[in-house]
């Protein structure tokens, strides 16, 4: 039997986008009689590895993977030797790493990169001195491909010169539709849950909770929001390393009663966040290759403000199907969501454009398939 052995830097700690993404794989690849290893760097449990578990999956897990140290290099040459894997898919792991060279060395067919890689604030695309080009080209010679997920991606990537630019394209992070029906109860239990007035609009923000994603521009724009409409309540869902130093800035801005923390959501479409909000934000501040978030906003028919940086305006058109700001303009994002919350309307236009702009962009199964023609296995 064929195998494709994926390989992801990351703990499959929820049921997000990464999960969804590795359901639908396995699942393309049981059609056509393939099997497919998922390899985290911690074990899947409870729901997540219910979520995962396919008749064709093997679930495996390699600490410290997305480093590409010494130790995870030499269970992944075991890993390989065990499945004899057809293709080889790296995800999350070092763009400069041994794996590729592993994976020539043990008669892997296909090798491919996913570059989920968002870049710092401000980041210029340029090309990388010569020795850097030079170093990169020689590690990474037995990739196949690198998959970009958005246009702004491939730009910033292929500009770097470790590879001839035709290695490189895009296909777009994606949202299982059929995971995304309405469930209005779902959204009232959630906001029972967290003690969510009845009578708020919910403004959301599913991220992690560093200065990265905008969150204190958020909560200064929240602040000005909530002065000017009492009706408005803000919702962070996610952790991270800086949400006590939030909490305290809701405090101290005098808004803790309009804001909730959620902490992490295991499964935030079953679990009605999504259902729970009525307008959903992403004010990061880097350049985001993606945002998957808002594509599965998007996909939940939500009405979206979102900074200009990165990717982000591949997903979001302004005035479509939601606004674009300038990062940091904490005035713009009070404005825009000021102008949601009073017209019930235009969130209903803007959110079936962006439940179109899913179905024509960021289909899961319709960009998995396509992954699978690159595989050799359609």
């Amino acid at each position: 039997m064929k195998t494709v052995l994926n390989l992801f830097g990351v703990d499959p700690f929820r049921i997000g986008g990464n999960e969804a993404f590795a359901r639908e794989v396995s699942r393309q690849l049981q059609e056509v009689g393939w099997q497919n290893v998922l390899v985290f760097e911690k074990p899947a449990t409870g729901a997540v590895r219910d979520f995962l578990s396919l008749p064709n999956v093997h679930l495996e897990c390699l600490d410290q993977l997305h480093r590409g140290y010494p130790g995870a290099l030499a269970a992944t040459w075991g890993l390989m030797q065990k499945y004899q894997p057809t293709v080889l898919h790296l995800h999350f792991v070092t763009f400069l790493s041994l794996y590729p060279w592993l994976a020539r060395l043990r008669g892997v067919r296909k090798i491919f990169f996913t570059d989920q890689g968002s870049w710092p604030e401000g980041h210029v695309i340029h090309r990388a001195p010569y020795w850097k080009r030079m170093i990169g080209r020689a590690v990474n010679a037995p990739i196949t491909g690198v998959l970009n997920v958005s246009d702004y991606g491939r730009r910033a990537a292929s500009g770097r010169g470790y590879l001839p630019p035709d290695r490189y394209q895009v296909i777009y992070n994606s949202v299982d539709l059929a995971r995304f029906e309405s469930r209005p109860d779902a959204g009232r239990a959630f906001r029972q849950r967290h003690q969510i007035p009845e009578d708020r609009i919910v403004v959301l923000q599913v991220s992690w909770i560093i200065p990265e994603k905008g969150i204190g521009d958020l909560l200064a724009a929240a602040r000005d929001v909530i002065a000017r409409d009492r009706r408005a309540h803000f919702v962070f869902a996610g952790e991270g390393a800086y949400r006590k130093e939030y909490m305290r800035q809701a405090d101290e801005l005098g808004i803790s009663g309009h804001v909730t923390w959620t902490g992490l959501v295991q499964d935030p479409v079953r679990e009605g966040l999504f259902d729970a909000s009525d307008i959903v934000c992403q004010m990061s501040r880097w350049e985001e290759v993606f945002g998957w978030v808002i594509a599965e906003a998007m996909a939940s028919r939500k009405p979206l403000v979102g900074t200009r940086v990165g990717g982000i305006p591949e997903l979001i058109e302004d005035g479509v199907n939601g606004y674009l700001v300038s990062r940091g303009d904490t005035a713009a994002m009070t404005e825009k969501i000021l102008s949601l919350m009073v017209e019930p309307d235009l969130r209903q236009r803007f959110g079936l454009a962006g439940y179109q702009t899913v179905e024509s962009k960021f289909d899961l199964e319709r960009n998995v398939s396509k992954l699978l023609r690159l595989y050799g296995a359609a």
